[in-house]
């Protein structure tokens, strides 16, 4: 890619990045690093689905080099080489349309990334004056958000090679959680005395949704959405036969191609096995979430979140079912994707608020019990 195309590339991600900065320094709040980072995890919100939507239209190669688009910074001067890669292969992923859902989808992304180099200095600045900041957090969340652009990159020169857009898929929700973290710890929010008593649960909620949206990654990365195409059984059985679970869950491996040296085309009982293990694992999840979501309306402290979670849980549940039964369109596979997301964000807060609350409570115990021995 041209120097010159290259900072063309940067400037649009910054001028995209003006807009949050202007409104947060605009904005009445007194402590700009916190306002900036609920600013800059909303929008990783966003990228998400937005990612979401690239990955379910298939424009994740509508550029198929990184980080432009045929060496230039915007799918109108390369405008050319689209229309000759549409018209070699007019069936293919390359159009133009696709190409610009793919650049914004980039461009998007570098505005999140000149977000978090903004909250690193302005931490760091505050290091410098007060010694006090999220220099730690804010710097690993630098750190991270690079190492997602190159997931994102490789995602792009690999050709769709289903180990990369997972992980990539999984280093956004990471990223996601690190940005509430931010947020969360600068809003100074307090620990809940009473949901402490959620901090196991909790956390078995958030390992569970992990492992639940690494599947649903999986099953997308592969194309595997409509390998049962019936619910709730899949081909008229509750457990098909012939499922190829080695070769479906083969992590080194080409899209569409089976892994080691013997490489041919993929079987279609390894997309089943891919499906069906998404939709087993469904189960675990469900019941893990509800319980969570039972407990957690018990607390008085809790109830809000845990009648949020109920409504993520149905609302997942209902899209993904729909998503067989009407064949993937694509309104509610965007939809479930960003139910995922919603979801995980309100178990990292739920997760924050439980295990702060266990200190909170042994700061309370202990107090009482030295007023109780001073009387």
């Amino acid at each position: 890619m041209q120097e010159g195309a290259l900072l063309a590339l940067v400037a649009k991600g910054i001028l995209v990045a003006a807009l949050p900065l202007i409104y947060v320094w605009r904005s009445h709040a007194t402590d700009k690093l916190r306002k900036l980072a609920w600013v800059t995890a909303f929008l990783t919100f966003d990228l998400i689905v937005i990612g979401g939507f690239t990955r379910l239209t298939d424009s994740g190669l509508g550029c198929p080099d990184w980080p432009g688009c045929y060496g230039h910074s915007n799918p109108l001067s390369a405008g050319e080489s689209i229309r000759a890669a549409e018209t070699a292969l007019p069936s293919g992923p390359v159009t133009m349309s696709k190409a610009w859902v793919e650049m914004l989808h980039r461009y998007f992304a570098l505005a999140v990334g000149v977000l978090i180099i903004v909250l690193g200095a302005l931490a760091w600045r505050r290091w410098a004056a007060e010694r006090r900041g999220p220099v730690y957090l804010t710097t690993l969340t630098l750190v991270w958000v690079c190492l997602q652009g190159a997931f994102g990159a490789w995602t792009v020169t690999q050709k769709l090679q289903p180990v990369f857009v997972t992980a990539h898929l999984l280093g956004g929700m990471t990223l996601l959680s690190l940005l509430i973290i931010l947020a969360l710890r600068e809003s100074c929010a307090p620990g809940l005395v009473h949901a402490g008593a959620l901090r196991g649960i909790s956390a078995l909620a958030l390992l569970v949704l992990i492992m639940q949206i690494a599947l649903g990654g999986w099953v997308s990365s592969n194309y595997a959405v409509m390998a049962c195409p019936d619910f709730p059984m899949c081909h008229d059985s509750w457990m098909p036969g012939d499922m190829d679970f080695r070769s479906g869950f083969t992590l080194w491996r080409e899209l569409g191609m089976t892994g080691g040296e013997d490489v041919r085309p993929i079987a279609f009982q390894a997309l089943v096995a891919i499906h069906w293990a998404h939709r087993l694992f469904a189960v675990a999840a469900t019941l893990v979430l509800a319980l969570l979501a039972w407990r957690a309306r018990v607390v008085p402290e809790t109830r809000k979140v845990g009648t949020w979670l109920a409504a993520l849980l149905a609302l997942q549940l209902v899209s993904g079912m729909s998503n067989v039964v009407f064949q993937w369109p694509l309104l509610l596979a965007v939809l479930h994707n960003a139910g995922a997301a919603a979801m995980l964000a309100l178990l990292v807060v739920l997760n924050y608020q439980a295990w702060q609350g266990r200190e909170r409570r042994a700061r309370v115990t202990d107090e009482r019990t030295r007023a109780t021995a001073a009387g």
